[in-house]
């Protein structure tokens, strides 16, 4: 596939969907009749953490590839690490997952479900010869490691019989040990040129409550252990994973091969790495513990909840991870590219409403006194469907303060004294008097408006440089609306010793007083809407009540991306001629 047909004002044209080298590889192997033309795919999260936008492109390939190829995907939580992990996590995932549009059905797994399978398999590998007790110390492990240009050391403990390392291994289950007194690890090579390879870790104690299993055992298994055992327990045909784990391929098939049981096919693409953003989930945890954020879901996080609640769209994000497309190399993807996502699907879906942040009083001083009127606004013009509503139109209005400016520079082509200007669906006005409080600021415009220009046009044909978004004071209900831009100030935060220097001061500006129309009165959280000239917003799904309305603005107008584009074709054109 590549490319499909979008229409925009009954113009079409072409998007291109950037090639997918995983699909291609079941496409070869659905000829070839490999896995017996199965796909089953898997999600797996450590549910140690929120999901973030990192995640989404991983969930959309593999519920995406299953999908087309008529196959299954597995939803697993990878569940081995009982000090980190929590039931808010996998609640989280399992909400996140679904809101991005997918359903597992009934194939929900967690590794704790193979706990005892796992162990025997541990057995096994004891009894073959290819896993060992070791009770050398954390810091002895690491000295017997060697470096990437040095090769390692055996254990001085790697040649404990077969019958000891068994009973070694009983008395670990049976919580006879201490943490930290020993490990299970796979007898592999301790010269391999594949650090990975060298006697890794199978097992390790942990006397912790796990969140499933409870008390039932204190030894749990490895990562690199119980993914590639849970991925054949589970008959996965396809196991997809980010670059990070290339080089853990080997154990993967290594396991896999010796213990002689159901191999699936192990491979790797590049995660993704955002501008202006960090999508370590350690790093994540940082920012929320630190009190650098409100919390996972705080509009500025990259998680998926984040995202969510500042009022970006399932869809949006699906279109994002298409566009991006599966790499085998890692790139740094610009977050315009994100943005130009939200606005693209809200410019077609979002209703337009008038908002004013920061309010300037206006007074139209020939209108009369106790009047108002109703005028009628289109809902949304890339969609007549959408129909109009009525907005009430009074004596006083408010205006943003930015539209105003008493003594303008040449090109600012708003309202100042003398000039006239258009009211958005409305009249037009000039300006004919300022008024200023005892510290010299403006609080008040006095106007007077054309009656003859109702609906915004001049009968007379007379033209105006500028159109102006308003309230009526009388009608306007207030509103808190929060401001939102870049959580870092760098555009790659991860690659500095501490990216919470990064940390953008500004991420976060929140205006109070705000004058929005009333038909907002009665919106419900995640209501999502355009402030016309303003941008995209989204009423808060947390903070926003009957009677005391809080807005996220999702995205701006300014469309960097689209931009960006545009030049670059220019510049191509160019270079043809």
């Amino acid at each position: 596939m590549s490319g499909s047909k979008t229409n925009n004002k009954n113009k079409t044209r072409e998007v291109s969907i950037p090639p997918n080298f995983i699909r291609q590889i079941i496409n070869d192997d659905m000829k070839t009749g490999k896995f017996d033309g199965r796909v089953v795919t898997r999600f797996p999260p450590e549910p140690n953490g929120y999901l973030h936008i990192g995640h989404a492109k991983s969930i959309c390939l593999n519920f995406g590839l299953s999908s087309e190829f008529n196959g299954i995907c597995h939803l697993r939580f990878d569940d081995t690490n009982p000090e980190k992990e929590d039931v808010e996590y996998v609640e989280s995932i399992k909400e996140d997952v679904r809101w991005l549009g997918f359903d597992w059905q009934e194939h929900l797994y967690y590794t704790s479900d193979y706990f005892e399978r796992l162990y025997d398999y541990a057995v096994t590998l004891i009894k073959l010869g290819k896993a060992y007790v070791d009770s050398l110390t954390p810091d002895e492990i690491r000295e017997y490691r060697g470096t990437l240009t040095e090769p390692g050391k055996n254990s001085p403990f790697r040649n404990r019989s077969i019958e000891e390392n068994l009973n070694l291994f009983q008395k670990m289950k049976n919580g006879e040990m201490e943490e930290g007194a020993c490990i299970l690890r796979a007898k592999i090579d301790m010269a391999a040129s594949n650090i990975i390879m060298r006697d890794p870790a199978l097992y390790r104690i942990l006397k912790q409550e796990h969140h499933r299993t409870h008390d039932a055992w204190c030894i749990y298994p490895m990562y690199d252990f119980a993914h590639c055992l849970s991925d054949s327990i589970e008959g996965i045909t396809h196991s997809n994973c980010t670059l990070e784990f290339k080089n853990n391929r080997e154990l993967y098939d290594w396991i896999l091969n010796t213990l002689n049981v159901y191999h699936p096919q192990q491979i790797e693409f590049a995660r993704l790495n955002l501008s202006y953003t960090v999508l370590s989930k350690r790093k994540l945890i940082e920012l929320v513990d630190g009190n650098h954020v409100t919390g996972w879901d705080d509009p500025r996080m990259p998680t998926i909840s984040g995202l969510r609640r500042r009022g970006y769209t399932p869809d949006a994000i699906r279109t994002f991870c298409e566009r991006i497309g599966v790499a085998k190399r890692d790139s740094m993807v610009d977050i315009a590219l994100l943005e130009h996502c939200i606005r693209e699907g809200l410019n077609k879906k979002a209703q337009r409403v008038m908002g004013v942040l920061r309010p300037l009083r206006v007074v139209i001083e020939n209108y009369p006194k106790g009047q108002s009127e109703i005028l009628s606004a289109i809902n949304n013009p890339e969609d007549k469907a959408m129909g109009t509503r009525e907005i009430p139109f009074s004596r006083v209005l408010y205006i943003e303060q930015d539209d105003f400016m008493e003594d303008p520079p040449k090109k600012f082509f708003r309202l100042a004294p003398g000039r006239e200007v258009r009211l958005r669906y409305a009249y037009f006005i000039t300006c004919t008097d300022v008024i200023k409080d005892e510290q010299g600021k403006i609080s008040e415009l006095r106007c007077t408006y054309d009656p003859e220009t109702k609906g915004g046009d001049a009968p007379d044909g007379r033209k105006v440089k500028s159109t102006l978004h308003w309230v009526s004071a009388d009608h306007a209900i207030d509103a808190q609306v929060r401001l939102f831009e870049n959580l870092f100030t760098m555009e790659n935060p991860g690659a500095e010793d501490d990216f919470k220097t990064c940390i953008n001061e500004n991420s976060r500006k929140v205006l109070t007083g705000c004058k929005i129309e009333p038909e907002l009165l009665n919106a419900a959280p995640g209501f999502r809407c355009q402030f016309e000239r303003l941008g995209y917003f989204c009423v808060d799904r947390k903070d926003s009540t009957p009677g005391h309305l809080v807005f996220n603005r999702i995205v701006t107008l300014r469309d960097m991306w689209a931009r960006i584009k545009k030049l670059q074709a220019q510049s191509k054109k160019s270079g043809k001629k």
